[in-house]
């Protein structure tokens, strides 16, 4: 059965290797899946909820379409536009504003974490952004939207609002709940330098992540660095979760191998971290840098790039538009 498929990445720059096993190498996933229809967004709405430097900004948005592209999205196959070049994701935003609920809000746990104990100096756009994810994923009839497990919450109040719509409007079939794709494995990458802390490029260190457009020296010298414990490499998947930086380590040598973790696991039972991490960085340097490579090569080329955003533009623009006209003539407009 084909899906319909949208997703989206915050051009928040520096893109790692967390993004991509997080995210992006899913989307390429579900794109090579036979029948699905994919709608790939580089969130820039989204980003402003907190300041950004306006040139920087313009920098992400292209950075974060080259990663899509250097990783393995089709432009010809899958839609890759910029949110702010759609209209009606921010006109149907309104429109569904008016029918989701102030205590639904209260509820999201990622405000309350981003927002921090100063709620009173937050924006606005930060604490309503989630009706615009809804506008995102219900303007294409999405059916399944992958997420991680920190914005689950947020895909249930797009179902709510969808169904709070539908009713109130007579219109049972208009809106279509989206179910969760959850990736179930290396879903979290987790810093380098602590295992607790998930991989973000807001980290001051840098050692605490593997960018997507570091050299290969650099990796190297990355996974050298990572931090492990003074115990020998496990032989089994037993209390694996109370050693978070070698469960960590593991992970993402499976992800990038494509291999359950107990398969790595038996592959180095016996052998020293540092014969792992060598073989990690092979693996690292393998799969990355050739992205890397292929990103730094993109960038040069702006206007291919705004070529593929203007194209992937029109054509989410044909699919959106045509669903906040009906919309609209629902609510009466």
């Amino acid at each position: 059965m084909s899906k319909k498929i949208f997703s989206g990445v915050q051009p928040s720059g520096n893109l790692h290797l967390g993004n991509y096993l997080g995210a992006i190498k899913n989307f390429v996933n579900l794109q090579n899946e036979k029948n699905n229809q994919c709608v790939y967004c580089v969130v820039d709405l989204h980003a402003i909820t907190v300041k950004q430097n306006p040139k920087e900004l313009k920098d992400s948005i292209r950075e974060t379409t080259a990663a899509f592209i250097a990783s393995g999205l089709d432009y010809k196959r899958s839609i890759i536009f910029n949110q702010s070049s759609v209209p009606s994701h921010s006109e149907g935003s309104w429109i569904l504003s008016c029918v989701a609920r102030m205590g639904w809000l209260n509820r999201m746990t990622q405000f309350k974490e981003k927002a921090g104990k100063d709620k009173e100096k937050a924006s606005v756009g930060l604490y309503i952004y989630p009706i615009l994810m809804a506008s995102d994923i219900l303007l294409y009839d999405t059916t399944h939207v992958p997420v991680g497990e920190d914005q689950k919450q947020h895909l249930e109040l797009t179902r709510d609002i969808a169904q709070k719509f539908n009713l109130e409007f007579n219109c049972p079939d208009f809106f279509t709940a989206p179910e969760p794709l959850i990736q179930k494995t290396f879903a979290r990458i987790m810093s380098l330098k602590d295992g607790k802390k998930k991989m973000s490029k807001s980290d001051p260190s840098d050692l605490s992540r593997v960018n997507l457009n570091d050299s290969k020296d650099v990796i190297i010298n990355k996974i050298k660095k990572a931090k492990t414990d003074d115990k020998s490499m496990p032989e089994d998947n037993k209390n694996l979760n109370k050693r978070p930086e070698i469960e960590n380590l593991l992970g993402i040598y499976s992800s990038l191998a494509d291999q359950k973790i107990e398969k790595t696991i038996n592959e180095f039972s016996g052998k020293n971290f540092s014969e792992f991490k060598t073989k990690l960085s092979e693996m690292v340097v393998e799969k990355i840098s050739p992205i890397s490579t292929e990103i730094n090569k993109l960038q040069e080329d702006k206007e291919f790039i705004d070529k593929i955003l203007r194209d992937g533009s029109e054509r989410a623009n044909e699919i959106a538009s045509k669903k906040v006209n009906e919309l609209k003539k629902i609510v009466g407009f």
